[in-house]
């Protein structure tokens, strides 16, 4: 049956191609967006949709947009480059803005799922990382504005669940790319993506041996979806399990674009951390997901859209 569900952070990255997914179904969308790191141009093409509707607003202020059936909470700085801009907006939005949306919850007896992430395992001391592992954190590092929202937005979920009864979910998400990442955000994909297609030197940061696992858009909101219908409120590891270091990313990335750029080393930033590989039996079991997107393949129909970010008027 079709449902009113409202997005926050509908205009970044993930938001987006989750709003599409839930168009997709035939449901309602309300997003919610303060345009801080999201961009218009991810809806630009719901323009005419009926059943979509936008809103410019920061949810760390009091929001009602009427009576909802789910609510997805994905408003958020996500890349370094953002939240080393936007520190205090980013625990604002961790913090006060996810109290909000799950008061939103409360009121309407919606469900609720929590966009969550591999940071809240830091630089982690269990490889793979699961679920019941705590993690290894700074808590007043440079990356803790983003880690540690994340930490909090987990706890106050599970407490509106245990006191209010409200029917929440968590996806910690490892990371994710494809077309719509931002192609300045100082992440991985986008980081090589663009500097080999400008022909210019891949930058690595250390040694090139840390890894990173790097799960294809598609995968990541297929498991999103499924974690949203399912009777599970514990955390839940939506990522690739295939692990690369980054000089094999790299090496991935030039065969894709036929680049000829070199591959340059620079020192590693503050609490960077060396292993990321999310252990996805729980998903597995639970809702019957895995990804099927390779990095090659997702690269390669990632491809064009890094083109038009490097020649936007071409």
């Amino acid at each position: 049956m079709a449902q009113r569900i409202l997005v926050t952070g509908a205009a970044g990255f993930l938001g987006s191609h989750l709003t599409d997914a839930l168009l997709a179904q035939g449901n309602s969308v309300i997003g919610i967006d303060n345009l801080s790191t999201g961009s218009p141009a991810n809806l630009a093409h719901l323009a005419t949709e009926p059943r979509f509707e936008l809103l410019e607003q920061d949810i760390c202020k009091a929001f009602d947009p009427g009576p909802v059936d789910f609510i997805f909470n994905f408003a958020s700085p996500a890349s370094p480059v953002d939240y080393a801009r936007l520190g205090p907006e980013t625990l604002l939005v961790g913090s006060a803005g996810t109290v909000n949306a799950l008061n939103l919850a409360r009121k309407y007896n919606a469900g609720f799922l929590h966009a969550s992430t591999s940071e809240c395992y830091g630089d982690p001391q269990v490889h793979p990382q699961v679920e019941t592992y705590w993690g290894h954190v700074n808590p007043i590092g440079p990356r803790s504005v983003y880690d540690e929202a994340k930490r909090f937005s987990e706890a106050a979920v599970m407490a509106w669940h245990r006191y209010y009864s409200v029917n929440t979910h968590v996806v910690r998400i490892f990371n994710t790319y494809g077309p719509r990442l931002q192609a300045n955000d100082g992440r991985v994909i986008s980081n090589f993506m663009m500097q080999a297609l400008a022909v210019e030197p891949l930058t690595i940061y250390g040694d090139g041996k840390q890894t990173r696992s790097f799960c294809y858009v598609s995968d990541l909101i297929d498991g999103i979806l499924r974690l949203s219908k399912s009777p599970e409120h514990g955390p839940v590891n939506i990522g690739n399990p295939g692990e690369f270091t980054m000089i094999e990313c790299a090496q991935e990335v030039l065969a894709v674009t036929g680049s000829n750029s070199e591959i340059i080393f620079k020192p590693l930033p503050q609490d960077d951390p060396a292993r990321r590989r999310p252990d996805i039996a729980k998903a597995r079991e639970l809702l019957q997901w895995e990804p099927k997107v390779s990095l090659r393949e997702g690269l390669e129909k990632s491809l064009d859209y890094f083109k038009a970010c490097l020649h936007p008027q071409g």
